[in-house]
């Protein structure tokens, strides 16, 4: 790879991880092509880039974006390395887990999750377990809505029986 080359792969990383709020770096070591194949298609398939690059090119890229911002995760930055980058911050963690039932690898190094790094493969099951910002919104407004359900159906139930006593003493006068 010529320097040319090298500062145009920078600069392409730069801007995936300029902006990517969420990416999970693993080692793939011992997959065999068949089976990275097969965990880039479930990537593909959920809307997750899958990548196999190099450590010093990630190192000076994420430097470029933000000096400090990423500091804890260069020291995972060694070895086979393949990035998970998804606007759903859990989503990789469990396409991870899911492809582990079966796997051995890939194990995760670390995770940039909205400004936090998750070091070691021991964070992935609560990694996985997070919840995305749209399953927090419906949870919210659905602990919103269930008061005013509550009221509004007591209200109906109520309604229908002071109708139905008014009816009855109405039938019971005439």
């Amino acid at each position: 790879m010529t320097r040319a080359e090298k500062t145009a792969a920078i600069e392409e990383l730069q801007e995936i991880f300029a902006n990517t709020k969420n990416f999970y770096i693993t080692d793939y070591a011992s997959l065999t092509v068949e089976q990275i194949n097969n965990l880039r298609r479930i990537c593909f398939e959920k809307d997750v880039k899958l990548s196999v690059l190099k450590n010093t090119l990630v190192k000076k890229a994420l430097e470029r974006v933000n000096e400090t911002a990423y500091t804890g995760l260069y020291e995972s930055l060694s070895g086979p390395t393949a990035i998970l980058f998804s606007e759903t911050a859990n989503l990789p963690g469990k396409i991870i887990e899911d492809f582990r039932k079966t796997h051995d690898k890939p194990v995760l190094k670390a995770a940039y999750i909205d400004s936090d790094v998750f070091l070691g493969d021991e964070k992935l099951k609560d990694l996985a377990n997070l919840k995305s910002k749209e399953e927090l919104v419906g949870e919210i407004v659905a602990l919103l809505q269930s008061p005013m359900k509550n009221v509004i159906g007591s209200l109906k139930s109520g309604g229908s029986t002071i109708a139905g006593l008014v009816k009855a003493l109405q039938e019971k006068g005439e």
